[in-house]
């Protein structure tokens, strides 16, 4: 499906996001391992995380939808999953895929995992070589860094102190999960602080952490008990609305509800930077995590520079960000961020390439971009690369370019954000998105 964007000069109003996608994978796998029920609410209903669903079940787990968004996930506990019958197929979701295999690591059954085009291009070495090391087997291609993969469990796993290269809480979580099954404490360090929304659900399941700044163990031994979950929106999902209030000409938009991690919010503090009228206002907290409404209101931006602790805190907001960065006054500067190039499509390729097509000056550096700010984009015909954040990037562009844009390959948007395009028709009083050829 293609989308066609019509600029136009006011958002206003007030929206809530759908739930938070790694909160949602987290609560469905930490569910099928609790002993008991996990009532789950505001699930994230994309395809990512529903495939996390398909795959809890394929393991032997009872999964019972209760309406939009709750689900009741009666977990089989740590000893209780079942080696599936078939391929349990990931599509396009890394955070799945690799949360799954730190699972499977400490099953005494062999489970073959792959994924889309895309998923089966992004690394999965770096989860598989550690958990290789704690006794599972994993084999697939390129010795076992993309899927397909094969893996075969152990248990008990050999207890391990891991230094992460990268700041990835996915590397995080897929250790702490097999250290559930471990002989010992499993230890993962990382250079810079990652998203944190696993120690926060796992000690709340029950399970016996200890966390400092860079580190954290998890001792296995201590059962984890079913729950109920809340998931917040997500700020990742808020961010396509943040950066389109603040740029459109007479924008004044609220979004109710969002998770406001500390470890999530380094798309609050770019935007800070930027001069961007961004008001947070707490809300009651759920899931453990902070919750805040988020009101933005347009104004002039000012260029910034983006890098070192900050990436991991915004990696997944920089598409979005970049288009902030076209209509900023100055040259707004993103390092330290090659991860881009490992997502669901080279983000730093492909934010240069097709903004660039809209007339946005920009330069593509090995980790990173260099944006010029200040110049009128213009409505172009451009493609997602089948990247969700992509796709939802350029509709925001589009909406102060001049004259209509046509984003290509938009049907990918459904893997985090189902209604997008309905929300934002709701903010503009119209129907500024709509399908084209």
């Amino acid at each position: 499906m293609n989308l066609r964007i019509t600029p136009v000069d006011r958002l206003a109003g007030e929206v809530e996001v759908p739930g938070d996608k790694s909160i949602s994978h987290r609560a469905a796998l930490f569910g099928a391992l609790a002993e008991g029920r996990t009532e789950i609410t505001g699930f994230l209903e994309g395809e990512d995380c529903l495939n996390t669903l398909h795959a809890i079940r394929a393991l032997g787990v009872e999964v019972t939808r209760k309406g939009e968004g709750r689900y009741l996930v009666d977990g089989a506990g740590l000893h209780g999953l079942s080696e599936p019958d078939d391929v349990i197929d990931y599509g396009n979701s890394g955070t799945g895929a690799r949360l799954l295999l730190g699972v499977l690591a400490g099953q005494p059954f062999t489970t073959v995992i792959t994924g889309d085009d895309s998923l089966r291009r992004r690394p999965m070495g770096r989860v598989a070589e550690p958990l290789t090391r704690m006794g599972a087997a994993v084999v697939g291609r390129d010795g076992g860094r993309y899927l397909p993969l094969a893996i075969t469990g152990r248990r008990p796993l050999r207890a391990l102190a891991y230094r992460s290269p990268v700041a990835s809480a996915q590397v995080k979580t897929a250790l702490l999960l097999a250290g559930l099954w471990a002989d010992g404490p499993v230890t993962v360090e990382e250079p810079a602080v990652s998203r944190d929304h696993t120690e926060r659900m796992l000690r709340g399941f029950g399970a016996r952490l200890e966390v400092a700044p860079g580190r954290v163990t998890i001792t296995p031994g201590a059962p984890l008990t079913g729950q109920p979950v809340t998931v917040p929106g997500d700020i990742s999902s808020a961010s396509f609305f943040l950066v389109a209030g603040a740029i459109v000409r007479d924008g004044r938009v609220t979004i109710r509800n969002v998770g406001v991690n500390p470890t999530r919010t380094g798309i609050l503090d770019a935007l800070g930077a930027m001069s961007a009228r961004v008001r947070e206002t707490a809300q009651p907290a759920g899931a453990g995590e902070p919750i805040s409404e988020l009101a933005v209101t347009s104004g002039g931006l000012a260029a910034t520079e983006i890098g070192g602790s900050l990436i991991p805190r915004l990696i997944d907001e920089v598409p979005v960000l970049a288009v902030a960065a076209c209509v900023a006054d100055g040259v707004t500067r993103i390092r330290d961020a090659a991860e881009l190039r490992v997502k669901e499509s080279d983000r730093i390729r492909m934010v240069a390439a097709e903004l660039g097509k809209m007339g946005a000056r920009i330069t593509e550096r090995p980790d990173g971009l260099d944006i010029e700010g200040g110049v009128r984009l213009t409505g172009a015909r451009v493609r997602s690369g089948g990247d969700h954040r992509m796709a939802m990037a350029l509709a925001v562009a589009g909406l102060v370019a001049d004259g209509p844009t046509v984003i290509e390959d938009t049907d990918c948007i459904a893997t985090s954000f189902p209604g997008f395009a309905e929300l934002l028709n709701r903010l503009a009083g119209g129907a500024p998105v709509a399908v084209a050829s």
